[in-house]
């Protein structure tokens, strides 16, 4: 099969939501939408299955009473989570995804906190679920995806006897959910940011912010129906949801559901993807591992002189990478041409390489509250270091003190490029962001400037093309005793491509003398180390960053080294919990 990336048919303009599954069905009908496996059977769920499923349990909820009311939704992908998921928001209600690796106390507190009546999980969190019932008093309604029973108090009810009673609703005439008009302006979503009950925010979508980004996404990514893909992260996260489900609904192309961590290659092999939309943390675990087996069988003197002379040719015009790089890529199916990845920076060398090997890395930058894409390189236009161009629609500039702010804007009105300002906050206006943070008047109104622009507590700049470039987290930010400002992401990626250094957490931190020092908390590769004590990887590691700190400005140096003896503690979508190092 010959690898397909760039499309040649234009996306089509979705209104809402509801158009976005009536048109798929239309265009695509019976075409496999989903691709998954349930109790070890292979199953398919087609576009027009996609937009049944929905108006039946649609039809269904009016019939229980919650249509226009709060779903809380959690477990693992199905293709059910978005039949859920647009039952609830094309109804009028307000969808609340749940990050399935929360503890059972902080679930029953989002749940509590956003007013949810009704609960919908998978399977796994079906036991999870018995036990918090005392937990959840304003929740009425409990549905379990697959498997359960109606229970004595008639408030379980399985999704597919849900399916069933929607379908004789319909068949009888009930047009409540289908003929319910969209209302683009209202809040649809509650997205809670990282973060316990207590730290987390609500960031309140609407169908007009999601309508925006899914729309923006399917022009950025020059895919079409001919791609095909493996969905790897949580449905919680909102890059998962708008640029690796709407969109890719909108444009046709066909998903397998990855079914677990561990199987995350064999969905490769199996469904041969030619498009994946990964975070950082995935792509490196797969660098690294293509790496270790070319070293393995001593072949990295060879493959790195074939990849020069790949690169040579290459720029003459003539592609020979699947044939030096085949074997290579064949660990993603033998098919695969492009990476969307966002989330982390990127090294440029990882870019540099998958292009070697025939595969774009196309960095991207996007937050939650932008629901959330806000900028993605191209194919041929990539910029090392820059998370690309903003995407259509999609306003952003540099907010610096005294300084001027240049903008880049990327819509039919205003095609100009200027020149790049100097460093600050990178701010975003469009139609994809946020309503608000729900019950945070404070916060909303901090997040925003005078005139509406939204704050992304990013720092970076823009060069006179309006290529991103992010620099750190405003949050994040060490402010030395002289002044200076460290961004601990740099030296983190930095860190990333060390040999012994498996993962690293980079925080000022103050000395007996109460001075901010910048540290590393450093988890070891245990490959590199084997069997070493503690102590022998600790004074390894303080020679590796004496070494390290010779390539760096005297005042971006690491003055203390801590060893980590745990991998640190991370998010579903693969991101380093950075709260709870202190």
């Amino acid at each position: 099969m010959k690898r397909q990336l760039i499309a040649n048919r234009k996306p089509k303009i979705i209104k809402d939501l509801r158009d976005l599954v009536v048109t798929g069905a239309e265009c695509f009908g019976d075409k496999t939408l989903y691709e998954y496996r349930e109790n070890g059977e292979l199953r398919r769920f087609s576009f027009r299955d996609n937009l049944e499923h929905m108006n039946r349990l649609g039809t269904a909820f009016a019939e229980l009473g919650i249509m226009g009311g709060r779903v809380a939704i959690i477990g693992e992908t199905h293709p059910h989570y978005m039949t859920a998921y647009f039952a609830t928001v094309n109804g009028g209600g307000v969808i609340i995804p749940l990050d399935r690796d929360l503890g059972d106390d902080d679930i029953a507190g989002f749940v509590r906190v956003s007013e949810a009546t009704a609960l919908v999980y998978t399977e796994s969190f079906s036991r999870r679920i018995d036990g918090l019932h005392e937990k959840l008093p304003g929740v009425k309604v409990f549905i379990p995806i697959t498997g359960g029973d109606s229970d004595r108090a008639g408030n379980i009810y399985p999704m597919e006897e849900l399916l069933e009673r929607g379908k004789k609703l319909l068949e009888s005439g009930d047009t409540r959910f289908t003929s319910h008009k969209i209302d683009l302006e209202p809040m649809c979503a509650i997205l809670f940011t990282s973060g316990t009950t207590g730290t987390s925010k609500g960031v309140m979508l609407s169908q007009r912010n999601l309508t925006a980004a899914t729309n923006a996404s399917c022009l950025s990514m020059q895919y079409d129906d001919r791609n095909t893909f493996v969905s790897v992260l949580p449905m919680h996260h909102s890059y998962e949801v708008t640029c690796g489900h709407f969109a890719i609904q909108n444009l046709g192309a066909s998903i397998y559901i990855n079914d677990g961590l561990k199987n995350t290659m064999k969905s490769f092999a199996y469904f041969k993807p030619n498009a994946l939309m990964l975070v950082p943390l995935y792509v490196e675990t797969i660098y690294k591992r293509i790496w270790g087996e070319i070293n393995k069988k001593g072949m990295r003197r060879k493959v790195e002189l074939a990849m020069k002379l790949s690169d040579l040719l290459l720029s003459l015009g003539m592609d020979m990478r699947e044939k030096f790089f085949g074997q290579i890529t064949q660990a993603f199916g033998g098919n695969l041409r492009s990476i969307v990845c966002g989330g982390a920076p990127l090294a440029p060398k990882l870019v540099k390489d998958f292009y070697s090997f025939g595969v774009f890395l196309l960095e991207g930058y996007g937050i939650t509250e932008c629901a959330p894409l806000v900028a993605v390189n191209s194919p041929g236009k990539v910029r090392y270091h820059s998370v690309g161009q903003p995407v259509y629609g999609c306003k952003v500039k540099i907010d610096t003190e005294g300084g001027d702010t240049v903008t880049y804007v990327n819509d039919k009105a205003d095609r100009n490029h200027r020149a790049a300002g100097p460093c600050g906050e990178i701010l975003v206006k469009g139609e994809n962001v946020m309503l608000g943070y729900y019950k945070n008047e404070e916060a909303t109104r901090q997040a925003f400037t005078d005139d509406g622009w939204f704050r992304t507590g990013d720092i970076g700049y823009m060069d006179k093309d309006g290529y991103i470039y992010i620099t750190g987290r405003k949050k994040n930010v060490i402010i030395l005793s002289n002044g200076k400002n460290i961004f601990p992401e740099e030296l983190e990626e930095k860190l990333s491509h060390i040999p012994g250094v498996g993962e690293s957490v980079v925080l000022g931190r103050k000395n007996e003398s109460g001075e901010v020092v910048t540290t590393a908390v450093i988890y070891p590769d245990p490959e590199y180390f084997g069997d070493k004590t503690s102590g022998e990887k600790l004074a390894a590691l303080r020679e590796i960053i004496t070494e390290f700190n010779r390539t760096l400005p005297v005042y971006k140096q690491i003055r203390a080294v801590d060893l980590r003896e745990t991998e640190f503690e991370k998010t579903s979508s693969r991101k380093i919990k950075r709260f709870l190092i202190k």
